[in-house]
């Protein structure tokens, strides 16, 4: 069966300039040509749908183009993709002036951030937001500096610290692809695979906070102990034995 596009409009619920507006930013497959007129079919209304569907779990545009792109007859993994987005949102989004706001940081040491690639909006529609993880990491990054770290070299360590999470953090999605989804077998339950993705993310989460809290706080009683400095080692041991970290997960 084939559509005019005003035809494909009628079935699939939309107007069309929002068909064309999706084929000029990649999510819809261009039409068959028969002279002067474009006929589309069934799996562009099928494609349509996905995109609607998509949408309503809250996936920004950019998102649902890779989902096409690289499983476009996949539909299963779409639950851990969902279950993805709304771990990088959050329940609000916030536009970079609100995110400063929120922070109490002026704006331009938000756009510093970003462009050091230490926090990363997501775009809904033309807009870039970013979410309730952003406006942790900023707060954090405020208390941080409110001891009195030179805010270059706090910068310059960010951004260490960012690259090094970011590989070893490609390396756990592979084992987690290899060992969970095996996107080479067959087509996992999606809902085992987004299960699995929720129980593990809090508990990578701690284990990653546990052990970075332990080598810093190790290493720095090291280096007390090193300079002999018996007083500040007692204080630092007496402070490390009552401190207690909280890794909380919305």
């Amino acid at each position: 069966m084939e559509y005019r596009i005003e035809d494909l409009a009628a079935a699939s619920g939309l107007r069309v300039d929002t068909i064309r507006f999706y084929q000029g930013k990649g999510l819809l497959p261009p039409p068959r040509r028969a002279g002067r007129v474009a006929l589309y079919d069934v799996s562009h209304r099928e494609r349509l749908a996905r995109i609607r569907s998509l949408l309503r779990e809250g996936l920004p545009l950019a998102l649902i183009k890779r989902v096409l792109a690289e499983l476009p007859s996949r539909p299963a993994a779409e639950p851990l993709l969902r279950a993805l987005a709304r771990e990088q949102v959050g329940g609000r989004t916030f536009s970079r002036a609100e995110l400063a706001a929120e922070a109490g940081l002026p704006e331009a040491l938000v756009a510093a951030a970003q462009a050091a690639g230490l926090i990363e909006p997501i775009r809904l529609g033309d807009e870039e937001r970013f979410g309730e993880a952003d406006l942790e990491m900023a707060r954090a990054g405020l208390a941080i500096l409110g001891a009195g770290f030179p805010l270059h070299e706090l910068l310059a360590l960010a951004v260490e610290h960012a690259d090094a999470t970011r590989a070893v953090a490609e390396r756990a999605i592979e084992l987690f692809d290899r060992h969970v989804r095996r996107p080479d077998g067959p087509p996992p339950d999606p809902e085992v695979v987004t299960a699995a993705f929720r129980t593990l993310l809090p508990q990578v989460t701690r284990l990653v906070a546990f052990f970075f809290q332990r080598t810093l706080v190790s290493r720095a009683l090291a280096r007390l102990r090193g300079r002999g400095e018996d007083q500040a080692l007692a204080e630092a041991l007496a402070a490390t034995e009552s401190a207690r970290l909280e890794v909380a997960w919305r």
